[in-house]
């Protein structure tokens, strides 16, 4: 095979070596993330991978084949330190691809016309080597994240139920390779679902998998660290570690906005900044934050226990509790009363937007009210009773564990405690 009056295999095999140190000049100039690496590595073990690949391509070029396996051995165990070191896998292929294009630059340089048969040959033998390279160092990088991943992700998990259990955690961590925070933000999420869940021309699996992986890249970048999580496509535990002083609250608060946005879907979410030590503690009582906002009907967005103090608060088991919830035992058996008198005083006590609601005339609102004051003694719209009947209400919902009446959400909450997008910013 004749090209510029040259045989072009034993021609390239004698220009590689001055060849590479092109190679690399341009690799360093086309691709920057080239340029991180230490210079010892780069006119080193990555100049003696490009004067492999170009000797490799004057054997394909002189025997007229394709390479084999073995030839690309040296390639695949590069491409698993490249995806060791973090370099990404366009910038590796990226690297083959302008040694390849420089080689032929040089083949065919001086090619005369009736050398045409044989450039086309070398040409296609020239591909067909790239395309084998393609594959065998996608398929080496790919692996080599895999297990790098696996490792990684089982060090997080062993590292995160270790931090739950309250359990040391120093030995642990220095064997998975991770170091423990100074702080951590304790999150409990209830994610909702995606509108392509709901679709049903789509593939809801396809839509859940696609709402956590942006979600959970939307914390990833939150953090100085990697992240700790146990979340599927309805929520879990998140633990976010932060190295520096803790974040101020708004800052977490725009974090849950911004996880809510990119995967597409609500979130309600508790959180808390502890220490190490605290985090079982943090994660049993966002997890109790969580279930009240929701079946309070505070809305969407993050809380903190300031946020649901009096109903936390009358959610612990006692006798005052059992005492409060038996003041609206007379509504037991009257739902409509029961939801009539949720929704008023989610409502700001207002009896026009409770029956647009409800959708009925506010003189049925009227009556209802009358109604449950004649029922329990207890006056919603009277200043002196408007503390008791929410509290009442409050504790009979951590009695039977009851949900959002009437599944009505948003609005203000009773009895003078903030919730939603205002409280959750404050202090």
């Amino acid at each position: 095979m004749t090209i510029g009056g040259r045989t072009v295999g034993p021609w390239l095999e004698g220009r590689a070596a001055r060849l590479t140190g092109h190679v690399v000049r341009r690799i360093v100039d086309e691709l920057p993330v080239y340029r991180l690496l230490p210079r010892e590595e780069v006119h080193g073990e990555i100049a003696e991978i490009i004067d492999h690949n170009l000797r490799i391509l004057g054997h394909v070029l002189t025997e007229r084949r394709p390479a084999t396996e073995t030839e690309l051995a040296a390639q695949r165990l590069s491409a698993a330190r490249r995806a060791e070191e973090g370099i990404p896998l366009d910038a590796v292929l990226g690297a083959y691809h302008v040694g390849m294009s420089a080689a032929w630059e040089q083949i065919s340089a001086d090619a005369l016309p009736e050398e045409l048969a044989d450039v086309k040959e070398a040409l296609a033998l020239l591909l067909r080597m790239l395309r084998q390279v393609t594959v065998a160092v996608s398929a080496a990088y790919l692996e080599e994240r895999r297990t790098l991943e696996t490792q990684e992700h089982h060090g997080r998990r062993s590292l995160m139920a270790a931090l739950i259990a309250g359990e040391p955690v120093d030995d642990l961590a220095e064997r998975v390779g991770l170091r423990p925070a100074a702080h951590y933000v304790v999150l409990t999420l209830v994610i909702g679902p995606h509108p392509d869940e709901r679709d049903a021309t789509g593939s809801p699996k396809i839509s859940a998998r696609r709402k956590l992986r942006r979600a959970q890249a939307e914390l990833e970048r939150f953090a100085d660290e990697p992240v700790l999580a146990v979340i599927d496509a309805v929520g879990g535990t998140v633990l976010l570690p932060v190295s520096d002083r803790p974040p101020a609250w708004s800052d977490l608060c725009a974090l849950i906005d911004r996880t809510a946005k990119a995967a597409g879907a609500e979130i309600t979410a508790a959180g808390a900044v502890t220490a190490p030590a605290g985090v079982p503690d943090a994660v049993r009582q966002t997890a109790e934050v969580v279930d009240l906002v929701r079946r309070t009907g505070r809305g969407t967005g993050l809380f903190r226990l300031a946020d649901v103090l009096l109903d936390y608060q009358l959610s612990r088991p006692g006798e005052a509790r059992e005492r409060l919830a038996a003041l609206l035992e007379p509504l037991a058996g009257r739902p409509e009363l029961l939801e009539t008198l949720e929704v008023f005083l989610r409502l700001g006590l207002s009896r026009r937007r409770a029956a647009a609601r409800l959708h009925v005339h506010p003189n049925t609102i009227d009556y209802r009210l009358r109604r449950i004051a004649q029922l329990t003694g207890l006056n919603a719209a009277r200043t002196t009773d408007l503390p008791v009947v929410s509290a009442a209400l409050v504790a009979r919902r951590a009695g039977d564990g009851g949900g959002d009446v009437g599944g009505v959400g948003g609005g203000s909450d009773y009895g003078g405690v903030g919730g939603g997008s205002t409280s959750r910013i404050s202090g």
